[in-house]
């Protein structure tokens, strides 16, 4: 292909990366150095009761921004270097806590909660979520052509359905007088209450993820087995290979490259979480590095959001999605580059 050719074809898909992707991405990080405030002034104000002989008045000082002549708050940017991932951090706290091995107030920090649940999230749905997909797409691949249209089209059910809705949907459930927690209250025989405590929170927000992405696994992995080499697999019946090491010899090693892909898209999808923990409404019990940057960008009862430490918490998810992919990418290097040399 031609230099020019290639680049007719590139270029579009390079300058809306560049436009959409890394110019916001500089811009959360050069925000996450400066921090914008508003001017505040110092006035005394005088409060006087009603009535004419006996009227009461009282002085007190209050703080309040500045406005200029068109009503707009005036505001000041103050460059802050790394106060902010400090800020984010609580690195003093982080420090006594660590430092006296304290681990319940280590992970009362609201950073490092976060980071906990999120990778204990990422970890935990991604070997569930490849186990079911990939055992799903191997029922559908053996099932007839008779049943096998309806048994796809229930398996892909909980994929169309809309994160935030399926988890407000799965809530109403369990939450309260939910037809589940009616269920399971009755075959135990005693009141329970699934989202009063953190550990029963983390078990639903899990099972729905899981729920919800493995039919996505499912249809990468029967879409790969359409395409697996049925003389290979007649070869090793013929040779005595019972199915799992069918499974394991011929199926496993023709599907690793979606295997290596699934794993990379969970891993950016999953270290994201934040639907399930607004669906939820989890976040008294348990919140993710991306609920936290929405809390801080949240305006408080002034109108004011933290926009320098939220982009900070934004810089810092984005260093671990990082750190997570590294390891998947540099094999998947390894290999392409290794074979094609």
């Amino acid at each position: 292909m031609k230099a020019r050719t290639f680049a007719w074809f590139v270029g579009p898909s390079v300058l809306l990366m560049l436009l959409f992707i890394a110019a916001p991405l500089v811009s959360v990080l050069v925000q996450s150095f400066y921090v914008t405030a508003p001017v505040l002034e110092t006035v005394v104000v005088e409060t006087c009761t009603p009535g004419f002989t006996g009227q009461i008045c009282e002085t007190a000082t209050q703080t309040r921004p500045l406005i200029d002549g068109n009503g707009k708050v005036i505001t000041t940017t103050e460059f802050v270097g790394l106060q902010s991932y400090r800020n984010v951090l609580e690195t003093e706290r982080t420090l006594a806590a660590l430092s006296s091995w304290d681990f319940r107030e280590f992970l009362s920090i609201d950073f490092w909660k976060a980071l906990r649940f999120t990778l204990t999230f990422t970890f935990i749905t991604l070997p569930i979520m490849l186990v079911t997909g990939l055992g799903i797409a191997l029922a559908v691949n053996m099932a007839t052509a008779r049943i096998r249209g309806q048994v796809i089209f229930v398996s892909l059910l909980p994929f169309i359905i809309t994160p935030v809705i399926g988890a407000l949907s799965i809530k109403w459930l369990f939450i309260g007088d939910g037809i589940l927690t009616a269920l399971i209250e009755w075959w135990l025989a005693r009141d329970i209450a699934l989202f009063a405590q953190a550990w029963t929170i983390e078990i639903l927000l899990l099972s729905y993820r899981v729920w919800h992405v493995s039919p996505f696994a499912f249809v990468v992995f029967y879409a790969g087995l359409q395409t697996l080499n049925m003389d290979s697999v007649e070869s090793a019946i013929i040779d005595g290979a019972t199915r799992w090491q069918r499974l394991r010899y011929i199926v496993i090693p023709h599907l690793m490259p979606l295997i290596v892909f699934l794993t990379v898209i969970h891993l950016m999808d999953s270290y994201r979480v934040f639907e399930e923990i607004v669906g939820f409404a989890s976040e008294n019990h348990v919140i993710s590095l991306q609920w936290i940057t929405y809390d801080l960008l949240t305006p408080d009862d002034a109108g004011n959001r933290s926009i320098s430490r939220a982009s900070a918490s934004s810089m810092l998810t984005m260093i671990g999605i990082v750190i997570l992919l590294v390891f998947p990418l540099r094999q998947t290097w390894r290999d392409y580059f290794g074979k094609a040399a």
